[in-house]
C-alpha cells in the first residue's frame, strides 16, 4: 500500500504548501498583533487524529507530551480512549496507553492501516484499501469484517471510527458513512456523503442535534430523519452545540444549522484557511499568510490580527493552534 502513503503525503492539508495562485489574502485593516502567541515547547513534526508527533518521535495529546515513542518505521495513527495508536506499512499495529507506557497491545493485521478507534475492549480499524474490521483487544479476535471500495487517492484528513454504545460508525475513504452494530456484528446502514472519484474520503464527522454531520472535500451531509446534502468546496469544518462552520477554498466562512440551512457568511478574498477553533462566543480562523481572524458567531463582526507563525504542520489542540514550533492561543 505504498501508493496510499504517497497519496497521503502529496495531499497534506495540515502543512503549508505553495499556493498555485499569485493572489494571496491581503487584509486592508489589521487591528494589532495577536497577544496570545509565541514560541512553543514542542515542534510539530506530524499530525494525526487527536494527536501530534513532536521531537524525538514523542507524542502530544491533550496539550502534553506523553512518555511514548513512535518507532521510525511506524506512522502515528492517533489517540483514542486513552491509547496512542501507531502502525507500520505492513499492518503491525501498536497500542500504547498514554498514562502507562508499559501497557502495550500489538496486532499483526497484514494490511496497511488508514486509521483506528478504540472504546473499552473494542478496536475498530479502517484499512487503506477501505476495508473495515472490529477486533477484541483482550483476545485479538476478529469480530466483524466489511469490505469497502478501494480509493485511488485520498485527502490527509482521515476520520477515525466513532464508537458509542453498540454503534460503530466508519467514515470511509470513498465518501460513505457505514453504521455497524458491534453487539449484533452486522452492518445496519450505508449512507453516501459524496460520489467523487478522487479525494473523496470523509474529512469531518460529528453529531449535532441528534443528526450525523459528515463532510468530504466537496459535500456536506446531515443525516437524521432524512438525508440532506449541500455542495461546498471545503477546506475545514468545525461546529459548536448549535451550528456548523465551513471554511471554503474560495476564502469564505459559512455558518449553517444542522439542517444545512445557511445562517450567515463572511468573505475574505484569497484567504487560505489552515484551521478554525470555536470558543465561547467567537470563531477563530488561522490564515496561511500569518493572520488570525476573530469573528462573532453570527459572522457579522470580525477583526484581523497579525499572528506569529511561519511554515510548518498545523495541529489544533483545544484552544490552541500549534504551527511548527510556535503556538497561537485563542485566549
Amino acid at each position: 500500500m505504498k501508493i496510499f502513503y504517497i497519496a497521503i503525503i502529496t495531499s497534506l492539508l495540515f502543512a503549508f504548501s505553495a499556493c498555485s495562485s499569485k493572489e494571496v489574502f491581503k487584509p486592508t485593516d489589521v487591528k494589532d498583533d495577536w497577544e496570545f502567541c509565541g514560541g512553543s515547547d514542542v515542534t510539530i513534526q506530524g499530525v494525526a487524529a487527536d494527536a501530534a508527533l513532536v521531537e524525538d518521535r514523542k507524542v502530544m495529546v491533550k496539550g502534553r507530551v506523553v512518555d511514548i515513542t513512535i518507532p521510525e518505521d511506524q506512522k502515528l495513527l492517533g489517540y483514542s480512549d486513552g491509547w496512542v495508536m501507531s502502525a507500520d506499512i505492513d499492518g503491525n499495529l501498536t497500542l500504547a496507553y498514554a498514562t502507562d507506557s508499559k501497557m502495550v497491545e500489538k496486532f499483526s493485521l497484514k494490511r496497511t492501516i488508514a486509521t483506528a478507534g478504540i472504546k473499552d475492549d473494542l478496536l475498530a480499524v479502517l484499512f487503506a484499501n477501505n476495508e473495515m474490521a472490529l477486533y477484541s483487544i483482550a483476545d485479538k479476535s476478529l469480530l466483524l469484517k466489511e469490505q469497502g471500495n478501494a480509493p485511488i487517492v485520498v485527502n490527509s484528513k482521515i476520520i477515525k471510527p466513532f464508537i458509542r454504545d453498540d454503534l460503530v460508525i466508519f467514515s470511509t475513504l470513498d465518501g460513505k458513512v457505514v453504521i455497524i452494530n458491534s453487539q449484533a456484528k452486522k452492518k445496519l446502514r450505508t449512507v453516501i456523503v459524496s460520489s467523487e472519484e478522487h479525494f473523496n474520503n470523509v474529512i469531518y464527522f460529528n453529531l449535532l442535534d441528534n443528526k450525523i454531520i459528515a463532510a468530504t472535500g466537496n459535500k456536506l451531509l446531515s443525516l437524521g430523519q432524512k438525508e440532506i446534502r449541500a455542495d461546498f468546496d471545503i477546506r475545514d469544518v468545525v461546529s459548536d452545540d448549535r451550528n456548523i462552520y465551513i471554511a471554503t477554498k474560495q476564502g469564505e466562512i459559512v455558518s449553517l444549522n444542522s439542517d444545512l440551512q445557511k445562517n450567515a457568511s463572511a468573505k475574505f478574498p484569497f484567504a487560505h484557511f489552515l484551521g478554525m477553533i470555536v470558543h465561547n462566543d467567537k470563531l477563530y480562523a488561522l490564515e496561511k499568510e500569518g493572520y488570525i481572524i476573530e469573528l462573532s458567531k453570527d459572522l457579522l463582526e470580525y477583526a484581523v490580527y497579525d499572528a506569529c507563525i511561519d511554515e510548518g504542520y498545523v495541529y489544533i489542540d483545544g484552544k490552541i493552534f500549534f504551527v511548527d514550533d510556535e503556538y497561537i492561543s485563542v485566549e
